[in-house]
């Protein structure tokens, strides 16, 4: 144990990763204690989680009564996590789990950085890489598959930068058990390995990235989805077709493209490995969902380990892109100031708010079991211990409960319980009302 602890690249690596860990794992429990709204998505893993746990089919409700989340996207890979769940039934062990998965990940990079370009310059781009808006952002929107591709790419990276064609395959391959999308950067790690001369290893590489793909696409999703289709084929161009989308917005994405170079200096373009972030830029932008094209939420988890270890390649083959270290950390002390972790200095993170107690006293009235239609605002906090159901996708379900905050401004009816009533007849009763917090349940 001294031993490893007196080696500076695991040393360091550590220090920087479990810091991360600490100041994350802080972020992400205090929002959620506080009822801040982020998305559903929490809640929808949740129930995906919880169906793994059970070894039963991924039925997520939150998306529509009996919804199988494989006809969604294509990410078994989730069901890691079900011991953890089976174990300790909590969202939060989901919010645990991501900040585990993404201080992994800093890990590596620290590592490979102190490993390749010595203690301080590689503990600085390990600060970087645990500081980025990719990392920030993702555990701001709570959890997403996409925290197992995090160290999956770091750890392919490092093994690229190291020359270890083996490894890079090995790590790379698993990514299309993360998201259908993966599976087209898989294929282009394959290419890079062709291209570096590892022929059969490449076409090996690339294949299974283009059979993972095809039968997530082509395949599973259609078979699963009541559609027969693949959910998201839609929103690849819009209405107004894929040239006119990849053009739109062309700011937005421009400052996207380039902010996720310049957090490196602009070094990891010097880097071959920087050819693994296009297949995730293209379909962001082809995709005609604004949230796709910015910085926040969670979709640049998956770059920021590629830049960074492209970063440490260039910076070891040239030398001179070391001197790019200072813009990298002006661009990242810039967007840093706007970021959620100088929430972690705000001493109001740490107060619980009148909402949120009022929020634990509807929830706590709740029968273990019942059917709650809730609002996004709430949903996370009901999914555990009851069948959940989202208010925009509840279908033909006739709840127990409904609960809902008044006050979010997110679409939620200002009088529950006259809402129930004409929603689904009967007589309703309001159990609870304070802060916004309304509670109505159903007369049998």
């Amino acid at each position: 144990m001294r031993r490893w602890l007196l080696d500076p690249p695991r040393s360091v690596a550590a220090l920087v990763s479990v810091a991360s860990a600490l100041a994350y794992g802080v972020l992400a429990l205090r929002h959620f204690a506080r009822f801040e709204v982020r998305s559903w998505d929490l809640a929808i893993f949740e129930q995906a989680v919880a169906g793994y746990a059970h070894l039963s089919v991924p039925v997520v409700d939150v998306k529509g009564p009996g919804f199988n989340i494989l006809g969604d996207h294509f990410s078994p890979i989730t069901a890691v996590l079900a011991p953890a769940y089976r174990l300790v039934p909590d969202p939060r062990t989901l919010l645990i789990a991501q900040v585990a998965l993404i201080a992994w990940a800093i890990f590596v990079v620290t590592a490979l950085a102190v490993r390749r370009l010595g203690t301080g310059p590689g503990a600085l781009i390990g600060v970087l890489c645990a500081t980025s808006f990719g990392v920030q952002s993702a555990v701001d929107a709570e959890f997403h598959e996409v925290a197992f591709a995090a160290p999956l790419l770091a750890l392919a990276g490092a093994a690229w930068v190291e020359r270890r064609p083996a490894a890079v395959a090995a790590w790379s391959i698993p990514l299309v058990l993360v998201k259908e999308d993966l599976g087209i950067t898989v294929i282009v790690i394959g290419a890079l390995l062709w291209w570096a001369g590892e022929r059969r290893l490449g076409a090996i590489t690339a294949g299974c990235g283009l059979a993972g793909f095809l039968l997530a696409v082509v395949v599973v999703l259609p078979a699963v989805n009541a559609s027969g289709q693949y959910a998201y084929s839609g929103a690849l161009g819009g209405g107004g077709g894929l040239a006119a989308t990849l053009a739109a917005e062309p700011l937005t994405k421009g400052a996207t493209l380039l902010l996720t170079f310049a957090i490196t200096g602009l070094a990891a373009l010097w880097s071959p490995w920087a050819w693994v972030v296009v297949p995730t830029f293209l379909w962001r932008f082809a995709g005609d969902v604004p949230t796709y094209w910015g910085i926040e939420w969670h979709y640049s988890l998956v770059l920021m380990p590629v830049v960074f270890c492209a970063a440490v390649e260039a910076m070891e083959q040239r030398p001179r892109t070391r001197w790019l270290l200072p813009v990298a950390v002006g661009v990242s002390a810039v967007l840093f100031a706007l970021s959620p972790l100088t929430e972690l200095a705000d001493p109001g993170l740490y107060r619980d708010t009148p909402r949120a107690a009022a929020a634990r006293e509807a929830i706590a009235l709740i029968p273990e079991g019942a059917s709650v239609e809730t609002d996004i605002a709430l949903l996370s906090h009901v999914v555990t211990d009851h069948r959940a159901y989202w208010t925009g996708t509840i279908g033909d379900v006739t709840p127990d409960y409904v609960l809902f905050d008044t006050w979010a401004g997110i679409g939620s009816p200002l009088y529950p319980q006259m809402w129930a009533e004409e929603k689904y007849g009967g007589t309703w009763t309001t159990l609870h009302s304070a802060d916004g917090i309304v509670l109505a349940h159903r007369a049998r």
